[in-house]
């Protein structure tokens, strides 16, 4: 299933990981799309500036390097561009690093995410598609975690502000009418992606010979979401804005057009047997460092689907070993420049 082609689509983080694939998708289907971001420096600047290079190959691409946090910036771009859709994938990532730089996550998170909601306030689209996270569980113990699940209690700064996002965007639909959908991702990976994530990280480390911090001993288990999976599930919710017939379809009593997506491979991994598809796919054992848990993690990640797959017809399926393979194949083409 594709987006309509003609489209035009802005794309917020359009240089980060899952927006530039997004972006990639998107243009692939005949969309028009806008990019925007800060291209800040929380990992390195030339991998955000080859995926833009790759995006700014297609005549249907625009870029412009705004700040989220921005307003009047913001504001600006929505309505140069007239988008019919935003896909809002512009934040400020990671849990461990929202306890070294808290300012940050306010920022592009709180006052990035304003931005988009006052701007689309003003320049009404089809449809807000934004990025929340499975952070929101926070210290939840019962799985699979469902979006009807209470999430109060938050384990890090990161996973709060996801959770604002979400009453933000909800009471904005209920004010306004902006039909948004919130999409709780699952640990995403994938070529292209985040140096900070674990995978990336452990990849470069096990292909160097360097030793790995596994963190609570190795007793943790992530439902880890192949990228081509998540954009997949873009592509397909584009075109399902949260009326009240769908929001009937999937028994959500919610009255404004909001409704919240877990979007996660169901398959939840232990550590060590993540560490073992790496291995495998790079033919290197890992020298393995034990450690304490760390401040802002949780013990398991686990996506009850049901509600994505009843309006799209599709769930995530990569399994881990073929998604690592693909990963590690890219990584090591990608450093062999």
């Amino acid at each position: 299933m594709a987006a309509r082609s003609g489209r035009r689509v802005l794309v917020t983080g359009a240089a980060g990981f899952i927006g530039y694939h997004v972006a990639e998708r998107l243009l692939k289907d005949g969309a028009a799309v806008n990019g925007i971001d800060n291209l800040n420096d929380y990992y390195d600047v030339s991998l955000k500036e080859r995926r833009l290079e790759r995006l700014s190959a297609h005549e249907r691409f625009a870029f412009a390097r705004v700040d989220l946090a921005d307003a009047a910036a913001v504001m600006r771009e929505v309505s140069l561009v007239k988008p019919d859709v935003v896909i809002h994938l512009g934040a400020q990532a990671g849990v461990r690093y929202s306890l070294e730089n808290p300012r940050a996550y306010a920022s592009s998170n709180i006052d990035g995410f304003l931005s988009i909601l006052e701007a689309v306030r003003a320049h009404p689209v089809e449809h807000l598609i934004y990025a929340s996270s499975s952070s929101v569980y926070g210290a939840n113990t019962k799985v699979p975690f469902a979006e009807t699940d209470p999430v109060e209690r938050p384990v890090s700064l990161y996973s709060a502000t996801k959770r604002s996002n979400e009453l933000m965007a909800r009471t904005y639909a209920h004010l306004f009418g902006i039909p948004s959908s919130g999409l709780r991702f699952f640990t995403v990976y994938g070529p292209w992606g985040r140096p900070d994530m674990a995978y990336y990280s452990f990849t470069k480390a096990i292909l160097e010979g360097r030793p790995i911090d596994v963190f609570n001993h190795g007793k943790l288990r992530r439902d880890f979401t192949y990228v081509d999976d998540v954009v997949e599930a873009i592509a397909r919710l584009i075109d399902c804005p949260p009326d009240a017939a769908l929001r009937a379809k999937i028994g959500d009593p919610e009255t404004a057009p909001h409704v919240l997506y877990n979007v996660g491979n169901h398959t939840p991994v232990d550590l060590g047997d993540f560490i073992a598809a790496i291995e495998r796919a790079t033919g290197r054992s890992a020298q393995k460092v034990m450690k304490p848990m760390q401040p802002g993690d949780v013990l398991a990640t686990y996506a009850d689907v049901t509600r994505l797959a009843a309006v799209t017809g599709f769930a995530p399926k990569t399994p881990l070993d073929e998604g690592i393979r693909r990963f590690v194949s890219w990584y090591t083409a990608s450093n062999a420049r």
